[in-house]
């Protein structure tokens, strides 16, 4: 999930939850919000130990895509790189991903 600032507000925060099942055809976006919303969504992937990553312009592209659609050819490269980190970092247990922005820094 991707946490940023929405356009409206500077300090608004921004999430975008996406998952990815190698039965699916593209990882697909299952969570976003603003504001409160987005604060849920970071503190649900915290809770249960998903990784959060930021930034803010992937969050912005991924907050255009539709709940539970899949993610659009364009961005299958900055996907699948980030996903690839993840796994090994992770040694192939994540399949879920928060990315965010940092509110304080963006201020």
């Amino acid at each position: 999930m991707s946490v940023g600032t929405s356009p409206q507000d500077d300090v608004r925060p921004v999430a975008v939850a996406i998952t990815y099942d190698k039965q699916d055809a593209a990882p697909r976006v299952v969570a976003k919000g603003y504001g409160t919303l987005a604060e849920t969504i970071i503190r649900t992937a915290k809770e249960n130990n998903l990784y959060v990553h930021q930034s803010p312009e992937l969050v912005g592209l991924l907050m255009q895509i539709d709940l539970d659609a899949h993610i659009p050819p364009q961005l299958y490269v900055a996907i699948a790189e980030l996903l690839a980190w993840l796994y090994g970092l992770e040694g192939g247990k994540g399949q879920e991903l928060l990315m965010q922005q940092d509110t304080e820094a963006a201020r």
